[in-house]
């Protein structure tokens, strides 16, 4: 893997171009034309499903209008971002990565991309996604897969299902990416990508116009170079919707401490117990994970071990995700899965379909116990900012047909989005073949600001030396 400058243009996080642009060292224009001529160059990266450059030059000279009048619109005014293919802007498609919707042009706006727009950013277009967002590893055969750059011989997993906003990130095709989370799905590209994802508090972002799969644990969440730029994003998008009424139900000091990062104490991390992983490690995860203890030892930062209630299985709560997802997803898309003649990926059918095989009462058993797991794992957190286990078993491996090759991933990353919980994947070294690892901070619902003040003093720590992918093979 190749050493690269850092200050490259499109590998400056989104808060430094931020500032370039507010200090008229780069106008808007020049960035986004930048990152649209690499978009362009990039093809086989596969990132994007959807290039909106009329768009994207139109808001980057609104952007330069305003910032020449002294009016720039947010702390990310004229920076670049890209969306997933499950968000809506009116007059684009959004096909949520399926066939089935091919032709389907928006007519309305979601409540995030307006609030992106408001704010002064540029959307560069939307990204690459598993079909319905029905899959971790990012596969998606039908539509096309996008590419994992870190690895230029073997087609690797990029993650899902927000699989394009990883690799645009990684790529240096995006500074920023807003994706979702139902099972892992900001995390896992991230994770298999070397960056940082972030899935929020169920409830602090509006997924107002977005495409769902489940009511109960869809959450749009960033891909970020590191935690202040997905913070900041984040707070740019949290606040109170009336068409969620799960951003209704989240105390608002939520929202407004995001707004006040504050100093890492040093003592309110702990690690969950390895007997309580929800699924084991590969050598090669173990090794890293091995490592990056050894690394927070050595800044002094060594977490105490943390040991779950009797009653809280992580193993549980991942099956107990799935099942939820399944069922609610199949209220969704059942129809069309169980339509011969649809043009689905016939994985992701038969995962649809099978929700239609849960009875009611097994679902409904499954919501009481995630309410129960929600009381129980805040009360034991007590005292405790944030939970740090693995984000991966293993690194990307080989894209494989029946997509069973990366299931300890999704049972690492469900729990998460069963407990409604704030969690951040990090960067955490490489495999012996060059490959991203990664951790993950879990905190209970709401304890988003502490999560990230914990995340950032810790992403110093695990990635000492940023590295990233060699793109000579894709011309970039």
């Amino acid at each position: 893997m190749l050493q690269h400058d850092t200050t490259a243009l499109h590998f400056r996080d989104a808060r430094e171009l931020a500032r370039a642009i507010r200090q008229r060292e780069l106008s808007s224009r020049q960035v986004t034309q930048h990152f649209l001529d690499r978009i362009e160059r990039a093809g086989a990266l596969a990132a994007y499903s959807e290039v909106t450059a009329e768009r994207a030059l139109a808001q980057a000279d609104a952007a330069d209008r305003l910032q020449a009048a002294g009016v720039p619109t947010g702390p990310l005014h004229g920076v670049p971002v890209a969306v997933k293919d499950s968000i809506q802007w009116q007059g684009t498609p959004t096909t949520g990565g399926s066939e089935s919707r091919r032709g389907v042009i928006s007519d309305e706006t979601s409540a995030a991309v307006r609030l992106l727009a408001a704010q002064g950013m540029v959307i560069l277009g939307k990204t690459r996604m598993t079909e319905f967002a029905f899959g971790l590893s990012g596969q998606n055969p039908t539509q096309g897969t996008a590419r994992n750059p870190w690895d230029a011989a073997v087609a690797r997993a990029p993650g899902g299902s927000s699989s394009g906003a990883g690799v645009a990130v990684a790529a240096g095709l995006a500074p920023i990416a807003l994706g979702g989370d139902t099972g892992g799905s900001v995390r896992a590209p991230a994770a298999l990508n070397g960056l940082v994802g972030y899935k929020p508090s169920s409830g602090l972002i509006s997924r107002a116009g977005c495409l769902p799969l489940s009511d109960t644990l869809d959450v749009l969440g960033p891909i970020a170079r590191n935690v202040a730029d997905a913070r900041l994003l984040t707070q740019l998008l949290a606040g109170p919707d009336v068409d969620d009424a799960a951003t209704l139900a989240l105390p608002t000091g939520c929202v407004t401490a995001l707004r006040h990062p504050a100093p890492y104490g040093g003592n309110t991390v702990a690690v969950l117990a390895p007997e309580a992983w929800p699924a084991p490690l590969t050598d090669a995860g173990l090794q890293s994970w091995h490592q990056a203890q050894e690394r927070l030892a050595q800044a002094g930062l060594t977490p105490t071990a943390w040991h779950p209630p009797a009653t809280l299985s992580f193993a549980q709560m991942a099956d107990d995700n799935s099942l939820v997802l399944a069922y609610e997803a199949y209220r969704y898309y059942g129809a069309l899965a169980e339509n011969p003649d649809a043009p689905l990926w016939e994985v992701v059918r038969a995962r649809i379909a099978a929700g239609g095989r849960i009875s009611q009462a097994s679902y409904e058993a499954a919501l009481l116990r995630r309410q129960t797991d929600m009381a129980t794992f805040a009360s034991a957190m007590q005292g405790v900012d944030a939970l740090l286990m693995p984000a991966c078993d293993q690194a990307a491996q080989a894209l494989d047909a029946q997509d069973v090759r990366h299931a300890g991933l999704g049972k690492l990353l469900r729990p998460a989005n069963f407990l409604g919980a704030a969690a951040i994947a990090l960067p955490a070294g490489f495999d012996g073949d060059g490959m991203p690892m990664a951790v993950q901070l879990l905190a209970p619902a709401g304890g988003d600001s502490a999560l990230l003040d914990a995340a950032t003093a810790l992403e110093r720590v695990l990635a000492p030396e940023p590295r990233l992918p060699d793109l000579s093979h894709w011309g970039l």
